[in-house]
Order: C-alpha cells, then sequence, then structure tokens
C-alpha cells in the first residue's frame, strides 16, 4: 500500500490531456512489437496511447475487423455505440464512427450526445434484438472501464448483447493486426455524418421499474447518494431521481478527464474503482450523510456499496447479501433458476445457495460465461468477485448481459427499503448464519514461460494432499458449472480454496483464497498455495 494512498489528487498525479491525444494521433503501433498488437483481454482492448498501445491505428484496424466480422457473422442490424469521459475516448469514438460509416453500417448514436454507460448500451441491443426485428443489432463501448486516465479501451458486444467470446476477440485482434501490418489499405473510412440517434437514457431509465421495486425505495423515504466517479452515469443518477422521484443526490456531478477530483488508488494512481477503498476514500467520508451511498466506475459496469453502519462493503459481501435476497424476493424467477458465480468469488455464496436450495453455476473469470444462462432465464444472476453482476427482470426475463452498476446500487437500496436493514447489517446475519470468511488476493513472481505454463495446467500436476492442515477435496483446472478452461487452478478443501492463475499484463500470478477459519488460517493457506504452484511451474 503506497503512502499516499486514499489522499487527494494532486496536480503532478494529472495526466496531459493534450499530450495523450497528440500521441494517439501521432504514434503508429509497429504489431511485430508485442506490446503494441491489438489484444483483448476480459474486457476489450485497452492501452495508452503515449505507449503506443492504443493508437488511432488500432482503433481504425480494430473497427474493420468488427464490420468484417458481422459481415461474417450475418449482422445486419444497427450498431449502437457508446463513450465514457476518458481522454482518450473521444477521438477513438470519432475514428471508429469514421469507419463505420465508411463501410456502410448503420449507426445509433446517443441522442443528446451523452456518454453511455456498457450497461445502457447492452440494454439497446438487446432491446431492439427482442422487438421482433428482421435483423440483429450489436455494439461497441468505448471505455477502458475502470483503468487509469492515461488508458483507452474498445469493448465489441455481439447481438446476445454481453462481452464478446474469445472465438470473436481472437478472430477481431488477429484481422485487426493484419490490417495494421499491411498498412490499413483495405480500410474503408469517411467523414461519420450519416449516422441515426437513440435515446439510450430515457430507454434504460423508463424500464427500471421492470427490474427494481422503485415504489417501494420512493415510499421509504431513504436517503440515497449516487457518485459517478466522473463517469459515464453521470446524467443517469439524476433521470433516474426524477422519473421515479426519489430522496437521491449525485454527490459528484463532476467529469473531467483528468479525474482531478479522486482520491488515489492503493498504488498511488488515479483510477476509478468503486471496490477500492482506497479510491472511494472521498466517498466513503460522507457515509453518514445518506442511508445508502454508492459508487459506478467510467462506464458504470461495476459498483461500490456504503452504509452508515459498514462503510465500503467488500464486493463479496454484496453479491452474497444480494443472492440472498433476490432469490428471496423474485417470484417471477424460474424455480431452477441457478444462482451464477466466478470461482474466483466467496464461497459464502455457496453456503447462501445451499441454504436456498439453488444449483450453483460457477464458471471461469470473465462476465461472458454468464450470457446463455442470463438471456434464457437459467441462470438469474451472475456475479463476479471485482464489483460486477447482473440479474433478470421480475418476470424472469433478460435485463442486460453486460455487468450493470446502476442496477446493482439501485439493489442496495431496494434491499434498506424492503427488509429495514443495511446490506452490511443483512451481510452481518449471513456471517452469524454461515460463518466469517476471510478473503484476500495477492500476487507471486512468475516468468513469462511460468505463466504460460499455470495457464494451461491439469489439477492432476498437483501432488499435495493436503492445504493448510485441510484434506484436498478438489484440483480444478476446468469450471464446475460449465466445464471451461479457467486458465489456472482453483484447490478447494471442506473450509478453504484457491485459485491461481496468470496475470495478462504482469511478470506475476494472482492467488486468491479464501478461508472460514480466520485470518490466520488464510495466511497459511496463501504460503502453502505459492508453494504447491511454485512446484508445478518450475
Amino acid at each position: 500500500m503506497n503512502e499516499r494512498a486514499g489522499t487527494p489528487a494532486l496536480e503532478s498525479d494529472l495526466i496531459d490531456v493534450d499530450a495523450l491525444v497528440k500521441a494517439y494521433y501521432d504514434l503508429k503501433p509497429d504489431v511485430t512489437v508485442p506490446a503494441q498488437r491489438v489484444a483483448f483481454g476480459t474486457s476489450g482492448h485497452r492501452g495508452s496511447s503515449l505507449n503506443t498501445a492504443f493508437n488511432e491505428n488500432h482503433i481504425i484496424a480494430t473497427t474493420q475487423a468488427i464490420v468484417e466480422y458481422r459481415t461474417n457473422q450475418g449482422i445486419t442490424g444497427p450498431l449502437f455505440i457508446g463513450t465514457d469521459p476518458h481522454a482518450l475516448s473521444a477521438p477513438a469514438y470519432t475514428t471508429a464512427l469514421e469507419v463505420l460509416v465508411g463501410n456502410g453500417v448503420r449507426v445509433l448514436v446517443d441522442e443528446f450526445d451523452d456518454y453511455v454507460p456498457t450497461p445502457s448500451l447492452s440494454h439497446a441491443i438487446l432491446a431492439y434484438n427482442r422487438a421482433g426485428n428482421t435483423d440483429e443489432a450489436d455494439g461497441i463501448v468505448v471505455t477502458p472501464s475502470h483503468n487509469p486516465p492515461t488508458d483507452g479501451g474498445f469493448k465489441y458486444n455481439p447481438p446476445h448483447g454481453g462481452p464478446a467470446d474469445s472465438d470473436a476477440t481472437s478472430w477481431i485482434a488477429a484481422r485487426a493486426n493484419e490490417l495494421i501490418a499491411r498498412g490499413l489499405v483495405d480500410v474503408k473510412m469517411s467523414e461519420p455524418s450519416a449516422v441515426e440517434t437513440y435515446d439510450f437514457r430515457g430507454a434504460y431509465v423508463n424500464d427500471l421499474e421492470n427490474i427494481i421495486d422503485m415504489g417501494a425505495i420512493k415510499a421509504s423515504g431513504i436517503r440515497i447518494g449516487a457518485d459517478p466517479l466522473g463517469g459515464a452515469s453521470v446524467g443517469y443518477w439524476g433521470a433516474i431521481r426524477d422519473r421515479y422521484e426519489l430522496d437521491l443526490t449525485v454527490t459528484n456531478p463532476k467529469v473531467d478527464p483528468t479525474w482531478r477530483f479522486m482520491t488515489l488508488d492503493w498504488d498511488s494512481k488515479i483510477r476509478m474503482d468503486p471496490s477500492s477503498p482506497s479510491a472511494m476514500a472521498s466517498v466513503i467520508a460522507h457515509k453518514d450523510d445518506f442511508d445508502i451511498l454508492t459508487g459506478n466506475d467510467a462506464d458504470a459496469d461495476r459498483h461500490g456499496i456504503v452504509t452508515p453502519d459498514g462503510g465500503l462493503m467488500n464486493p463479496n459481501h454484496f453479491l452474497a447479501v444480494a443472492i440472498d435476497y433476490l432469490y428471496s424476493h423474485r417470484e417471477g424467477w424460474r424455480a431452477d433458476a441457478a444462482i451464477g458465480k466466478t470461482l474466483v468469488s466467496s464461497t459464502m455464496i455457496d453456503r447462501v445457495a445451499g441454504f436456498l436450495g439453488r444449483d450453483l453455476w460457477e464458471v471461469p473469470v470473465g462476465f461472458k460465461w454468464f450470457v446463455p444462462g442470463l438471456i434464457d432465464g437459467s441462470v438469474a444472476f451472475g456475479g463476479e468477485e471485482s464489483a460486477g453482476a447482473s440479474f433478470v427482470r421480475f418476470d424472469g426475463t433478460v435485463w442486460t448481459t453486460d455487468k450493470d452498476g446502476i442496477l446493482l446500487a439501485l439493489l442496495a437500496s431496494e434491499i434498506l427499503a424492503v427488509t429495514g436493514k443495511s446490506p452490511s447489517q443483512r451481510y452481518a446475519e449471513l456471517v452469524e448464519h454461515f460463518g466469517d470468511p476471510a478473503y484476500a488476493r495477492v500476487d507471486a513472481a512468475a516468468t513469462p514461460a511460468q505463466k504460460a505454463q499455470l495457464g494451461k495446467l491439469d489439477g492432476d500436476a498437483i501432488t499435495a494432499t493436503e492445504l493448510a492442515g485441510e484434506k484436498i477435496l478438489a484440483k480444478l483446472s476446468h469450471a464446475p458449472g460449465n466445464g471451461a478452461a479457467i486458465g489456472g487452478l482453483k484447490v478447494v478443501t471442506e473450509n478453504a480454496w484457491f485459485a491461481a492463475r496468470p496475470s495478462g499484463t504482469e511478470d506475476v500470478y494472482k492467488i486468491y483464497a479464501e478461508s472460514f477459519k480466520g485470518p490466520e488460517h488464510l495466511r497459511q493457506v496463501q504460503l502453502e498455495a505459492k508453494a504447491i504452484v511454485d512446484a508445478a511451474i518450475a
């Protein structure tokens, strides 16, 4: 933890927006350099223009590749496109429009030239494709999510509305890099004049009454604070307040591409992570001013929940509370609808699922895995430990197939309004019933070769039979829910587990671990986890 974590950003911490945008246009990537290639992670292509990782040629090529991909897939409907307040988002948005229009794609942009949260774009795609049209829509969100102000990001959402799967992103990235290597000779571009508009905000806000009990929130009179953290939800919270007549205050309506109003994250960087106590320090300072106080990241696909009695909730804690509440208060959901969680999320969710009598659907890291279940209602809730989740409407039909931080923030208010207890108070009750897990994530050094080996490990490669004094019950290299490779390893005992996954950006692997036997046992699990993994990849 850096000594400046949680303190206000200084002028010296701020980016030079002009230099960042200039580099976007001036620097040209060399795709023979791995760091300068188009590469899609779990949430699109990300990087900084200053490092020649997110530049005009990247976006030209990636957009052209998306055009060709959608043609190959027979996608002929409109493409919805939105952006967030990052400095690189505006030029990348313009570049993408030039390519889309140049290729004759029907493009829909925000009617009010507003920012478009990721969940709002997913909602728009699904609304179009469920309206009986003869063609299908898809979309692009120009955002690096909670990443620092120096970064840009570019995400593609196909007709199912959620993050594109690895088959799609691998094809798009390969084609984009080929286009760059060939000097962009196959690209079509023109002035972005022939575009249509769509009221993303109105469509999303007006539909919220079909998934959140807005009447109960209004009737309760609870005081709600919402901090967009300078992100794309800034125009949405005021609209929600006015549409549903809530006692809601937008605590920080400022938008600034330098994010000068943020407090620094754990490593002294500006990062709009609503699950980080350091990044949320200025929000947490107002916890006693409201009954519920929430934060969202730059594209509003993540949530942070702050209560007067508990401060900022651990994301795992709120996921467990949300699941316990929703599956007890949504009579229109399928009786066999499963609970979706990523394999690095808390086992508290497993215990809640067992108590509720619901199947648990455990999948690898990445929200894309929840998409099929959310669409057909077989999975009514999907959540990640990194504060990302979504769930289905009152009637069990799909809402969004991407993470929705606005929705989960509103759910916190519904829980308080209906139960009379804050989400943190409800979590304390779960602890009394199921135990108190200690959870943490740490990094361990690894070479690129070792990371590659970890990503391909089979559970049988682990020879250990015990972990921190308990018998090992499972050694997983594939997720129990869908059998997909997890790109790492998970080891489970009766009261603890750890998962190890290689980092995509650093020479480390990440160890996620949890113990229901307390912090000291958790530390023992972490130490032995490192020894077990190091032995397997040595």
